[in-house]
This record gives C-alpha cells, structure tokens and sequence, in this order.
C-alpha cells in the first residue's frame, strides 16, 4: 500500500507561485495596471500642485464715487495684500450686484463720494467690502488681510495723523451667508456631489452588467438602435435622480435650515442637464470595461478629479489656472455654482446661463463618443 503523501509542510515554493500568477494576472488586467499606475501620480498632482485653502487674487470690483489719489493709494494697498485682484469698475451698485450673482467676483469694494474730504477732516469715512459668502473658506483670508488694512493703508500719505488711529474704517458685510456658516457651502453641494457619484457608477455598472451576462448580445438581435438602448437605460435612473435631489432639498431645508431663495421649477430643469451629463459619462465609462470590476474602477478613477477640481472640498479659485481649466470640464463643477446661486442667491436664469451651455455642450460632447464607443463595441 502506498503511503499518501502529506503536504501539511510550509512551503515557499508555493507562495512564491502564487505570488507570480497574481502579478501574471495584474499585469495582463491593463485597466487594472493603469489604476495602480496612475492613482499615486494623479494624487501626487492634485493635491501638491493644484490644492490650496487660502486662494489668492480673488476678482474684484471696485464702484469708486472718489477718485484720487487717496483713493488709488488705497486700492494699491489692497491688491498689495496678494488676495485682491480689481477685474471689474461698474457704473452702477446694479451692475456690481449682477456681477456677485453670477459668479463673476467675489467682492465688491465701495469707496463713498466724499471720502477724500472726510479724511482729510478726520471724520473718517467708512469703505464697504461686500463678499460671496457662498464659501466662507475661500474668503476667510482675505477678509482677514481687510483687518490690517486700516493700519497700513494711507499710512505715508497722512503722516500727520496720530499713531494707533485708524483714519478710516471698514464695515465687511458678508452677501448670501451673513453668518459664514460652512453648512450653507457644503449641504447643497452635496446634492451636485451625490448625483455625480451614484448616477456615473450606476449607469456604468448597469451596462457593463449587461455585457459580463450576456444580455447584451439579446440587444444586439434586435433593432434597437445604439442612442435608444442609451436612452432606455437611463431613463429609470433619471427618476432616481429626481427621488435624490429631493430628499437632499428637503434634509437641507427642514434639518439643516438652509434658506432656498431661488425658484426649484428652475433648479430641477437646469439640473436635467447635469444629470444627462453624468448618465452619459456612466454609459461611456461602460463601453471601456469588460466586466462590473472595471467599471466599478473607472468610475472611481473619475471621480476624484472631479471632486478635488470642482470646489466642493477645496476653493475653486486657489487653484492655479490650468487646474482650473481641467475643472471646468467636468460637469460638477458648473453644477455647484447652479445649485448654491440658486439656492443661496436667488439666480435667476441669466445669473446661471455662463454656467448651463458649459454642461450642455459637454453632455454633447459625450453623448457623441458614447454612442461612436458603443458602436464599436457591438462591431
């Protein structure tokens, strides 16, 4: 009888076996490879190069009723603190305020009519700094760098003023969250945030399900055509959408006492578009995985530009200028700013117009490469 034989003995030979058929596997997986790849660098990038909480040169706009050359020491010294930057001089406080609301500055700056002569009188003449508070972080430092300003500014020109007296002052008035409450930021951003992680994750899990069982090839049999399987696929998830937006609106409202100023039937419609847009990403996510892991993978490697490049988490305007751009390709980004004006501002349509044909043009863009990516893929 032959003795069986027992292999209850460790063995390094077998680990090591082991260890080359799951990097054999890791490196014929090329999404897999590209992930492990690109993640670290992608990481890397984003948050040493193009993060930062304490943005500088924000746009301002200047309504100056006094100019001289009081006033133009005084503006000088305000962008000399590095966190002003004058982009705008409107005629008129209208003008100014349609600049706020749409996104175009994030303060206003008024320098009263007499302020030249109430200076030199010592009277001293109050300067109003209006900001969008819509992100208390991005504005916190230069609102702090205001607090100075009454001690350096003008500080050569009135050299016969006495020390430790300020010759004039700053009344800081925070426009849309008087209260610089961070909840007023985050919660209605995180409607924005949810839609674009469930929606891209579902639809390309949702297809690439269809793919991995075979189901598939029962759509194929068929003469559905590529845009109407897309469209039949969205569809269920479009309601879902409408479900989430409005628990989120209400959590906001009810729990958290975030104010809605503006119109809803206007935010649910140009919200369509930002939900169109995800979909569409989700559906081309699908046609580049050949399994619900892929997709799963890729709709993750997606997701942490689009959250550290969008302003959710981190100022939009701290970051450098070709960080910016990569923002504002994605769809959550132009979301953001429609979702806190219309909230916290009141936008109306023409306040959120820059930032609706940005999303509709990319849900056009994408649109086309889903449709030419799933045609290839049933070719």
């Amino acid at each position: 009888m032959i003795e069986k034989v027992r292999h209850h003995y460790f063995s390094g030979k077998r680990i090591y076996a082991m260890i080359a058929k799951e990097f054999i596997q890791i490196w014929r997986d090329r999404p897999t490879l590209a992930m492990i790849m690109l993640m670290p660098i992608m990481q890397l990038v984003l948050f040493g190069f193009a993060i930062n909480s304490d943005p500088k040169r924000l746009p301002t706009a200047i309504l100056a009723a006094d100019n001289s050359p009081y006033t133009r020491s005084l503006l000088s010294t305000l962008q000399n603190t590095g966190y002003f930057k004058i982009t705008a001089t409107p005629a008129t406080i209208q003008e100014a305020e349609a600049l706020m609301a749409q996104g175009k500055v994030q303060f206003i700056l008024s320098i009263p009519e007499h302020f030249t002569r109430d200076l030199l009188r010592g009277e001293k003449p109050n300067i109003l700094i209006e900001s969008d508070a819509t992100d208390p972080v991005a504005v916190s430092g230069a609102i702090s760098s205001v607090q100075r300003l009454t001690q350096t500014a003008l500080i050569h020109d009135l050299k016969s003023r006495p020390p430790m007296n300020p010759p004039f002052e700053i009344r800081i008035h925070n426009r849309y969250n008087p209260e610089g409450l961070t909840v007023y930021n985050i919660v209605p951003g995180l409607l924005a945030v949810l839609l674009n992680m469930v929606l891209v994750a579902l639809t390309a899990v949702a297809m690439a399900r269809e793919r991995e069982h075979g189901t598939l090839e029962c759509l194929l049999s068929t003469p559905i055509k590529p845009i109407e399987v897309m469209l039949g696929k969205i569809a269920p998830f479009i309601i879902i959408a409408y479900i989430q937006m409005t628990v989120i609106l209400l959590a906001s409202w009810l729990i958290f006492n975030v104010p809605i100023l503006g119109n809803l039937l206007l935010l649910y419609l140009s919200l369509s578009v930002y939900i169109a847009a995800n979909l569409a990403i989700g559906f081309t996510i699908s046609t580049f995985a050949r399994d619900q892991l892929q997709a799963m993978q890729s709709a993750f490697f997606y997701f942490l530009p689009s959250m550290l490049l969008s302003g959710f988490i981190y100022p939009f305007r701290g970051m450098p200028e070709w960080a910016q751009y990569i923002g504002n390709a994605f769809p959550i980004t132009h979301a953001l700013r429609i979702i806190r004006g219309i909230i916290l501002k009141g936008s109306s349509l023409a306040d959120i117009m820059p930032h609706l044909w940005p999303m509709a043009v990319i849900l056009f863009i994408v649109s086309l490469l889903a449709m030419k990516r799933y045609k290839e893929t049933i070719d």
